[in-house]
């Protein structure tokens, strides 16, 4: 049972919440819903305690509390994420939440207990191969939720950022398991839908225990850093707050440190050491917009002021603004030589561009009707999960593989002849590009111009390549194609047309091979059948001997001539009516 100091930490952690709550709930009902699920939440996990020995209830609060402060998400996201363990469990059900809470707040439930029960889905008695496969599944059942309410990926990526916060007090096994399910799924998806923040911590605590002895020596070097160069940085930022002030900016410029993980990925990809890590340190300049100026206009202006201040790297310049990336994350960034002799990168946003950074897809919805382009962005990467997921052939495991590509994978942008820009994964080529604009343009495309020079469909694609398609009616999508293919959409294209094809390919084959059996008064088919697939080393049976006779890889009209006579129709009985080369059907 809880004690009364247990019940005196309850309180002092839901005040918190409660607080937070009061400012996003949009009126007293809202205010009072949020209050009445900490309630029931606190009643129903009564006495229950976690690993930590904490009451049971500071989870559900912690996780709230990040769907507030952290991702911005309103009342009802609030109210799911204090519920998200009560139908998993105690014996509350779904239709309890709904009876009490309504349809919206146990939807979010719902979906929340299904995640929940994928991912504890332990299967130790399986092979690694169906574990596996199983795993897979498990993970296509949550991302399913982004077709029902991406509010429910939302808040289990807030329960997983509790977890591992925590992670020091669960069992190894189980440190292991949450460990790599973080870092192959929920880091990535972090990252796709801009909430910077949760992603970055999440990698610092996956190093913090799977490399403990880097982490700790960056962490430790970062620490030198910071006494060695502070005053360096600040003496880097005067010059900047003193030009904004004239120009009459209201701003707020932070400055930050490269994460300890970034620092490990750094070093572990280019096998360089920390010293040679020029980049650690950043400053974020957050300015409040002028009316009468784009936001675009006004990054640019900062720009110059900063780079009439101190040499910047052209080849470091990354404009974000005009092009954001596919998370909707907006900011134009420089890289500049600070009179010290280090390179610091300097990133410029808006207020709205830096919500957006911070809250990612929740603040797409706040600021909808702005002047930002990411909410494009975001809605089309949200499209191609959509397309991934309706599929109904694709199996688990490269369901898996296709979605994780398209969490990892970073953007390019291309251009129509019309000048349109286009995102597209980096690597994607020429027909991506041609099933990015439309379905029919994909299938019947036979060749592309990329800066107005002929290239095959197979041509990568580079940023800013201006693409144009030639098509032609007799065109269509071959198997070979998959091959060279990089998008999930244009792969999923292709291989829906190949099997509608293959259709009416086997039902073509099947009408030659009647034809021809009856030209030479052979009744006897599934002999025949027999011999004909022995013969062509058929592995999958009958449809693909049709198939092959449908496309013409298998030619019929090399067989015996026709005959009427007994003594021929045995021979071609014997035969099996083989070609007398092999060649042919090969």
């Amino acid at each position: 049972m809880f004690t009364e100091e247990d019940y005196k930490l309850i309180e002092r952690e839901f005040a918190g919440l409660r607080e937070s709550s009061r400012k996003r709930c949009a009126d007293e009902e809202q205010y009072q819903l949020v209050l009445k699920a900490f309630e029931f939440a606190n009643e129903a996990h009564k006495g229950v305690r976690r690993r930590s020995g904490e009451p049971y209830i500071l989870h559900p609060i912690a996780v709230a509390k990040i769907v507030v402060d952290e991702i911005g998400l309103g009342c009802k996201s609030i109210c799911a994420a204090l519920l998200h363990d009560v139908v998993e469990d105690t014996d509350f059900t779904v239709e309890d939440i709904q009876r009490l809470f309504g349809d919206k707040i146990a939807s979010l439930v719902d979906g929340l207990t299904k995640i929940k029960t994928a991912l504890d889905n332990d299967n130790k008695n399986k092979g690694k191969e169906t574990r596996i496969s199983l795993q897979a599944e498990n993970f296509r059942r949550i991302l399913v939720t982004l077709n029902d309410d991406v509010r429910i990926v939302l808040i289990k990526l807030a329960d997983r950022l509790h977890n591992v916060r925590t992670i020091q007090f669960m069992p190894e096994y189980k440190r292991d398991k949450i460990l790599s399910e973080t870092m192959y799924l929920f880091i990535p998806l972090a990252h796709r839908l801009g909430l910077y923040s949760i992603k970055s911590e999440m990698e610092n605590i996956w190093l913090k225990y799977r490399e403990p002895v880097a982490y700790a020596s960056i962490e430790q070097q970062l620490g030198q850093i910071m006494e060695q160069r502070g005053e360096l940085i600040d003496n880097f930022i005067a010059p900047i707050r003193q030009e904004l002030d004239k120009a009459g900016y209201k701003y707020t410029v932070l400055k930050r440190l490269k994460t300890p993980y970034s620092i490990w990925k750094k070093m572990t990809s280019k096998n360089i050491p920390f010293e040679q890590i020029y980049d650690i340190y950043a400053v974020r300049i957050i300015f409040e917009s002028k009316p009468g100026l784009t936001e675009r206009e006004q990054c640019w202006f900062i720009f110059s002021v900063i780079s009439g201040l101190y040499q910047y790297k052209p080849d470091r310049t990354r404009d974000w603004v005009d092009k954001p990336k596919a998370n909707g994350y907006e900011a134009l960034h420089l890289t500049v030589m600070s009179h010290g002799g280090s390179w610091v990168e300097v990133q410029i946003r808006s207020e709205r561009m830096n919500a957006i950074a911070e809250r990612g897809i929740a603040a797409h919805w706040l600021y909808k009707g702005s002047d930002g382009s990411g909410d494009n962005e975001i809605e089309h990467w949200l499209q191609q999960v959509r397309e991934i997921l309706e599929n109904p052939d694709i199996d688990a495991m490269q369901f898996l593989d296709e979605f994780h590509q398209e969490l990892v994978t970073s953007s390019i942008y291309v251009f129509t002849p019309m000048g349109e820009s286009k995102s597209l994964a980096k690597g994607s080529t020429a027909l991506d590009f041609a099933y990015s604009i439309h379905t029919q343009i994909g299938n019947h495309a036979i060749a592309a111009k990329v800066n107005q020079r002929l290239v095959p469909l197979s041509q990568p694609l580079t940023n800013g390549d201006q693409v144009e398609i030639i098509t032609s009616e007799s065109g269509k999508p071959k198997r070979e194609w998959l091959d060279f293919l990089q998008t999930s959409r244009a792969k999923n294209l292709v291989m829906d047309f190949l099997k509608s094809d293959k259709k009416n390919s086997i039902k073509e084959g099947m009408a030659i091979l009647d034809r021809k059996l009856d030209e030479r008064g052979i009744s006897e088919r599934s002999r025949v059948l027999k011999k004909l697939i022995d013969y062509y080393h058929i592995a999958s049976g009958k449809d693909e001997l049709y198939n092959k006779i449908g496309i013409g890889v298998i030619d019929l009209t090399r067989a015996p001539s026709p005959s009427t006579s007994p003594r021929a129709v045995h021979r071609f009985r014997a035969t099996a009516w083989w070609p007398s080369s092999k060649t042919t059907g090969r």
